[in-house]
């Protein structure tokens, strides 16, 4: 079985989050297996910064969908969605 490197788009509730305890909080989210290959940041306007974390999960049935389930339950974020999907 391979994996996947998705790179999603996380959506922080305001420009007031603390993007850094927001990545943090991340991390501490992900659901086993997975693993965050790095952030990149997506200056969206006013002030307020996208996240964008590749992430590395096995190649299974349901793909990112823990992973997107995870971060939306995390405080500070109001959206997460799926930017672009490989194997690697």
């Amino acid at each position: 079985m391979g994996k996947v490197a998705a790179q999603l788009k996380v959506m922080p509730q305001s420009p007031d989050v603390d993007l850094e305890e927001l990545k943090e909080r991340l991390e501490e989210a992900l659901p086993e297996g997975a693993k965050i290959q790095g952030f990149e940041t997506d200056d969206v306007a006013f002030g307020l910064v996208a996240l964008l974390p590749t992430v590395i999960v096995p190649d299974e049935a349901g793909g990112t969908e823990a992973v997107e389930e995870s971060f939306a339950d995390v405080d500070d974020v109001e959206s997460v969605s799926v930017e672009s999907v490989g194997r690697i």
